[in-house]
């Protein structure tokens, strides 16, 4: 996959938000870690309406992991209107990502280069460098 040069970077699951900033090259990134974003976890009752039936019915959907993918998204959707972010590869969790995509801005959605459904949180960035590298 193409990174940007100075491409953001988010790696999300659940509980964790990192971001990171593409200082390599188109096909080969160099990843910075950036600072830790602050998020305000309150968007529980989206997370509520969107939960897979199935989970819901058998307990494994963590409102908590729903509202924390709310909330990343709602960080990048309000740096991508403020145009702090112009090019973002997203990579989350399947079940975060689907949470996040549903609360895409258009601004955001222009800006994304490319999403990963993988859990990297907690992974080196080397590591993360290559999924990128090896993704389509």
């Amino acid at each position: 996959m193409k990174c940007p040069i100075n491409a953001h970077v988010a790696v999300v699951d659940g509980e964790t938000f990192r971001l990171y900033r593409n200082h390599g090259a188109l096909f080969e990134p160099k990843l910075r870690a950036e600072d830790t974003p602050e998020l305000d976890l309150s968007n529980f009752s989206a997370a509520v309406r969107h939960q897979d039936p199935v989970s819901q019915r058998l307990g494994r959907t963590d409102l908590n992991e729903l509202a924390h993918g709310a909330a990343v998204a709602e960080w990048l959707n309000a740096r991508a209107i403020g145009g702090d972010i112009d090019d973002i590869i997203i990579i989350a969790d399947p079940k975060t990502l689907g949470e996040m995509r549903r609360h895409y801005h258009s601004e955001l959605e222009k800006r994304i280069a490319g999403e990963i459904d993988k859990t990297l949180t907690g992974k080196p960035t080397d590591q993360i460098e290559r999924t990128i590298t090896a993704a389509d």
